[in-house]
């Protein structure tokens, strides 16, 4: 190397350094840390910094930390963060923008006994805390799909609020930012136009007094009945902090960002689990519905407002599954395929008790009058019989978007289970959804069933492999290291399952292993698969039965074989 050359090299190795200083310093001014008596911490952010973001460090077997932001002596917001102690194993941000101009604290409790101020000092998430003008939220995840939706970063459950207009599909859902596991739930945001392909946008709902933001749905109020202007989007969520109950928001942009209406909460009840309104104009009594979780039962109510609701009746005694509560309903009437009929069916999320373990989705098929739900076989859904959306492990919390386009009940589900959701060999987020279905009801043998397509915007897309199955047989879907998913129909047993136990990381959870098994109603003659980073989702006869699957293979599995027997 030339004199000239080493020269170059040392001036830019001295420059980075410099820089680098700078930007310390710069840190430094902005950002103050003092360690208190009781295991307290306060960080100081003055008012003239430059930077967007406030980066954390995360280590996920750390114990939470309470962390209370306090702006102008005003709590502002009140997080629970696993802040690092003795490693870092990701950085989340916390956004400062809403804050610009203003000095900001945090005042954190640690939940880590503190003998003395030395203690503090040594827990590595305050020499590791920073300020950025930027953050990279950049795929760094293996296992990130690439055609599902998932959040940005941090952790993602059941999908909620969604609605469809001008073109738009509006998916809001149970979001944590802080981290990725379960905590700090508001409404995150995103958009997409082709199911596909989605754009993150800001939290569109917030933790406030009331508590976190739970689940809920959105309606577009054409007709200004809840007199915040015609074309309003509606929000109905929980509101879950020392209690449960229902709270509403407006939107005034298309969904974008929400006013919570000052009369919050608009519906409260004496039980404890009570959750989940899910709403829709019904024109055949004129009226909105609402349907309600409320422990082992759903209620439903009738408003002319969307702001003040009358209880009219109740359903779930006696009926379906009762392992676990009754979560996420959806209520929605359908045509019935080969015929002029039309039935309603009843959605119930239920963790535990699904056919796999864990959580699922429950339906039930009968006729609505908008007062009253009556299953139209009652011996079917007696003495715990239930029926299921999706027989794998990793579909909950299904619910529909109001007002898609064509008179589509399109619905999305969370692709999951809370057997070991926190706990899935990702980092930089937790969890997808689902591709997006369009459920159908088809009759076998006089009775009712419900199936669920997958949406007509994924044809023609290459992200699904279709065979025609002709009796008994085996489909493998593999890689080169031998991992493999196996996917079986048994035509004497009306049997279809997959089994994922060889599939690649699986010792995260015994649970994880359990085969899933789907009975099927009529021959199977074709299997369509849809295969991601981490997921399998097999639909028989075109989603007659489906069932969904979470994997995690130490490469793609691309290679497919069938085996007949």
């Amino acid at each position: 190397m030339e004199s000239s050359d080493i020269m170059k090299k040392l001036f830019l190795t001295i420059a980075s350094a410099i820089l680098m200083c700078s930007a310390n310093m710069l840190s430094a001014q902005s950002l103050e840390i003092s360690h208190l008596a009781g295991s307290n911490t306060i960080v100081h952010i003055s008012a003239d910094r430059q930077a967007e973001y406030l980066m954390l460090p995360i280590e996920e077997t750390a114990r939470e930390t309470s962390v209370k932001v306090i702006c102008n002596n005003d709590l502002v917001r009140h997080l629970n963060i696993r802040l690092a102690i003795n490693k870092v194993d990701y950085y989340v941000p916390m956004i400062l923008d809403e804050w610009k101009g203003r000095e900001i604290k945090l005042l954190t409790h640690s939940s880590m006994d503190r003998s003395t101020v030395r203690d503090a000092e040594n827990e590595l998430c305050w020499s590791k805390m920073y300020l950025a003008e930027s953050f990279d939220s950049s795929n760094k995840e293996k296992f990130r799909p690439e055609y599902h939706h998932t959040p940005a970063y941090g952790w993602m459950n059941d999908p909620n609020g969604m609605f469809w207009k001008d073109g738009e599909w509006h998916l809001y859902y149970q979001y944590g930012p802080y981290g990725s596991m379960w905590n700090n739930l508001s409404w995150g945001h995103s958009v997409s136009r082709d199911l596909i392909h989605w754009e993150f946008r800001p939290d569109a709902i917030k933790p406030d007094a009331l508590g976190y933001i739970f689940s809920g749905s959105c309606v577009v109020d054409e007709k200004n009945t809840a007199g915040f202007g015609a074309g309003a989007v509606i929000a109905i969520y929980t509101s879950a902090g020392e209690v449960q109950a229902q709270s509403l928001a407006y939107s005034l942009d298309g969904g974008n960002t929400f006013i919570k209406y000052e009369g919050n909460p608009i519906l409260t009840s004496g039980i404890v689990d009570f959750r989940d309104p899910n709403m829709f104009w019904n024109d055949e009594i004129g009226k909105w519905n609402l349907i309600l979780a409320c422990g082992q039962e759903m209620r439903i109510y009738t408003s002319d407002n969307l702001i003040e609701w009358k209880e009219e009746s109740r359903f779930g005694l006696g009926y379906g599954c009762h392992d676990g509560v009754w979560e996420c309903p959806d209520l929605f009437k359908l045509p019935v395929e080969g015929s002029d009929e039309e039935k309603w069916v009843l959605f119930c999320n239920i963790n535990p008790g699904g056919p796999a373990g864990g959580s699922a989705t429950q339906y039930f098929i009968g006729d609505f009058d908008g007062y009253r739900f009556k299953v139209d076989d009652t011996a079917r859904y007696m003495d715990g019989n239930a029926l299921w959306q999706d027989y794998g492990k990793d579909h909950y919390a299904a619910v529909s978007f109001s007002g898609a386009p064509d008179g589509r009940h399109t619905m999305i589900a969370w692709m999951s289970n809370w057997d070991y959701a926190n706990n899935v060999p990702t980092r930089q987020f937790r969890s997808a959804n689902t591709i997006a279905r369009d459920p159908f009801i088809y009759k076998v043998e006089g009775k009712y069933y419900l199936g669920s397509r997958p949406a007509p915007e994924y044809a023609g897309a290459g992200l699904d492999k279709v065979l025609k199955v002709n009796g008994s047989c085996k489909v493998t879907l593999s890689n080169a290291k031998g991992e493999e998913f196996v996917i079986a129909y048994d035509q004497r047993g009306k049997t279809l399952s997959c089994d994922r136990s060889r599939s690649g990381l699986t010792d995260f959870s015994e649970r994880f292993n359990e085969i899933a098994t789907a009975p099927v109603h009529r021959k199977l003659t074709s299997l369509r698969i849809f295969v991601d980073k981490c997921s399998v989702e097999v639909f028989g006869n075109d989603g007659e039965v489906c069932l969904t699957s979470l994997v995690f293979p130490s490469s793609p599995l691309t290679s497919f074989s069938v085996t007949r027997y």
